[in-house]
């Protein structure tokens, strides 16, 4: 791979990660208005490690919480609300693995499509406002309940459709179930955590395959989807509650708009 494919790449998966506007429709569009190839798997697994790092390190004092008061709380039978909130994630983690390991050879198969990217882009963008506009955003992360946190799981599993985006669901179902923006954010973040874990160990096993692996390549891509993504949890969760979802929802429509373009235009 040219430096500025990597670069651009990995700046573009690391914001897109986070953001709920589809890291699968805006790796396509560099890749059909420049005519690239695939980027391959080793550089999946390097910007997909990156993120996950990303958002470790913003959350690690969280997350040093969350296992603490989780494995705490087994063993005392009284649970914080850190402790309560880790085994919520971990039950709306469930879904979107088991559905993710049986149907992940039929998604890449027949689900990759522009069209379908550039249908789900659109309409779960309409979605996304609709949640915002709609949504009470009265209730805190302290006030999720394991049928809330289920109910965002099961969301979760439409992520696996290209062009939903993980984030953007999440935090959709989040606002539909009465969340604060920020809180429904959070939550998608801490639950993108297992969800991004999982399948990256499952390309690192892949990578094990390949004859020859381009370290340069992985350790660019990385490190420049680990800034982008870090940057973009800081930011956005600094101004979700005042900008809310509809600049991302407009986005996605225009977006959307111009990958029905490029297919039919």
């Amino acid at each position: 791979m040219e430096i500025f494919q990597i670069v651009v790449l990995a700046l573009i998966q690391g914001l897109t990660e986070f953001l709920p506007i589809s890291s699968s429709a805006h790796l396509i569009l560099p890749a059909e208005v420049l005519g690239w190839q695939d980027q391959g798997l080793a550089f999946d697994v390097a910007v997909h490690f990156g993120s996950l790092i990303a958002v470790v390190s913003y959350f690690r004092k969280d997350i040093w919480a969350l296992i603490r008061d989780g494995l705490g709380g087994l063993a005392s039978g009284d649970f914080t609300d850190e402790g309560r909130l880790a085994w919520l994630i971990v039950l709306a983690t469930i879904p979107v693995g088991l559905v993710g390991l049986i149907f992940k050879d039929f998604i890449e198969a027949n689900l990759r499509s522009a069209a379908v990217i550039a249908t789900t882009t659109i309409g779960f963008g309409i979605l996304l406002w609709w949640a915002d506009v709609r949504g009470v955003r009265t209730q805190t992360l302290a006030q999720l309940n394991w049928k809330k946190a289920l109910l965002i799981g099961l969301a979760q599993v439409l992520a696996l459709i290209p062009g939903t985006s993980r984030s953007g669901i999440t935090m959709t179902a989040g606002l539909m179930l009465g969340m604060k923006r920020e809180a429904a954010a959070r939550f998608s973040f801490l639950l993108s955590i297992p969800a991004i874990a999982l399948p990256a160990l499952l390309l690192t096993y892949d990578l094990l395959s390949l004859e020859t692996v381009p370290w340069g390549d992985i350790l660019l891509g990385a490190v420049l989807s680990f800034i982008s993504a870090y940057l973009c949890i800081h930011f956005f969760l600094q101004f979700i509650s005042r900008i809310g979802m509809a600049p991302f929802a407009i986005y996605r429509l225009i977006l959307g708009a111009v990958l029905i373009w490029m297919i039919w235009g």
